[in-house]
């Protein structure tokens, strides 16, 4: 099972736990709790959100000060890429895999100490994304 955190476009946000997504799927199912046997889970559109973040934690780290910075002398894979999202949230890191006629795409986040491990962005929900 993933933690993930399923971010809306009208910002709206759930968390808990998948084992189903997909990024060439339009839906995955959300479970509450990862030990959640015969429970419904929730079933997440994501043509309606903005991205789903893979996270280390649902808490995270409160004093941590998120850096778009690459850190010094580390070694990143994929190509650099600068997300804008509709809401001005902006998100740098790296990918392997942007094509813009996918729907969505992933970025690791350069700053190592993120709590994201992975994001998966809805293209629909973004104003631009730049390689830089």
């Amino acid at each position: 099972m993933n933690r993930i955190v399923a971010r809306y476009q009208d910002g709206r946000i759930l968390k808990g736990f998948t084992n189903d997504f997909v990024p060439a799927k339009d839906h995955f199912h959300l479970f509450a709790d990862e030990h959640t046997a015969g429970a419904r889970p929730t079933d997440v559109q994501v043509p309606d959100l903005k991205a789903v973040f893979f996270v280390k934690t649902f808490e995270g780290d409160p004093q941590h000060h998120k850096s778009n910075e690459s850190p010094e002398g580390g070694s990143l894979l994929g190509r650099r890429i600068r997300v804008v999202f509709k809401d001005g949230e902006v998100m740098v890191g790296t990918t392997q895999g942007y094509d813009r006629s996918r729907s969505g795409f992933f970025v690791v986040p350069v700053d190592p100490a993120s709590n994201n491990e992975r994001c998966f962005v809805v293209a629909a929900a973004t104003t631009a994304v730049a390689f830089r």
